[in-house]
């Protein structure tokens, strides 16, 4: 029975420590806008190129840290058909989410985007029947799209209603991507850890998207060290950092609830355009805030353990 009784504590300690990585995770991914459009106004580099880099520079980070400590390079077929899946999903999931920005706004691209990756892993879970969706967590997801669209808002007049449809479409496969990202790391493949796993794939998916940007603005930028400083703080802190922690805490929490989590990105990066950048969020905006906080802490009451 003691037995029993502390094997239950141990799995729950886990799991609060699963939630905690995944808190922080999300915190860090919210101040990826903030860095990433200082970072802009810095170089003049396309948001493409700005996706590139950060995941050129995030996975190289953490390829030189395995190599400076002498950890060995991942072997085996599933390691690297992981690696490879992970790379492409990051690739496509940066560039479809730019792209739907680019035809409409930032507003309908991170609604769509961000709105709808819980909601398909979520559905993904109760197809597959990893887990019943029960009134509490249709009523968490329900919540935090609420608050999500008084959030971000809806773009303004003047978009041509197929612009408005592609930019869904790309918005919507972006979702996907970042879902299948999600529901691929709950599964851990063996001998393949997240330093390997997120560093290798990164840098793949950086270098897929590098012709991608080359071909529409350009990679070059003047190396002035501010611009190096805050390429750096893009590729550790929102990148790095806050995936590995999302794949930790995916060892022990389960994906939709992981996912649901991370919409402390948006509600985050919110909170730091209005106190850096000046930008107001007016009352709808902080009603939406709230709803979003709200979402995020009732998700993060149900600790959920995966597996």
């Amino acid at each position: 029975m003691s037995s029993t009784r502390a094997s239950l504590v141990a799995v729950r300690r886990q799991s609060d420590v699963g939630l905690i990585f995944l808190i922080v995770s999300g915190t860090l991914w919210g101040t990826g806008g903030l860095t990433g459009s200082l970072l802009s106004r810095s170089t003049e580099l396309s948001p493409i190129a700005i996706g590139a880099y950060r995941l050129v520079v995030g996975g190289g980070l953490i390829v030189a840290l395995l190599a400076v400590t002498g950890r060995r390079v991942p072997r085996g077929r599933a390691a690297w058909t992981r690696i490879a899946v992970v790379g492409v999903l990051a690739a496509v999931y940066q560039a479809c989410y730019f792209g739907a920005v680019s035809l409409t706004s930032v507003s309908l691209a991170t609604l769509i985007t961000i709105g709808a990756a819980p909601v398909l892993v979520l559905a993904a879970e109760a197809l597959t029947g990893r887990r019943r969706v029960d009134r509490r967590t249709a009523g968490t997801s329900a919540l935090a799209l609420a608050g999500l669209g008084l959030l971000v808002g809806v773009p303004a007049g003047g978009v041509g209603t197929a612009a408005v449809l592609a930019s869904a479409a790309l918005a919507l496969v972006s979702a996907a991507g970042f879902a299948a990202i999600t529901l691929i790391g709950a599964s851990p493949v063996p001998q393949l850890g997240e330093l390997a796993g997120t560093g290798f794939a990164f840098t793949m998916g950086g270098l897929l998207l590098a012709p991608l940007a080359i071909g529409t603005a350009g990679l070059g930028f003047a190396p002035e060290p501010g611009a190096i400083a805050l390429l750096v703080a893009l590729g550790t802190g929102p990148t790095a950092v806050a995936y590995l922690l999302y794949f930790r805490g995916l060892r022990t929490v389960r994906p939709g609830t992981a996912a649901l989590l991370a919409l402390l990105e948006p509600l985050v990066g919110a909170l730091l355009a209005a106190l850096v950048l000046g930008e107001r969020l007016g009352p709808v905006g902080v009603l939406g805030a709230m709803l979003l906080a709200a979402a995020v802490v009732l998700a993060a009451r149900e600790p959920a353990v995966s597996g």
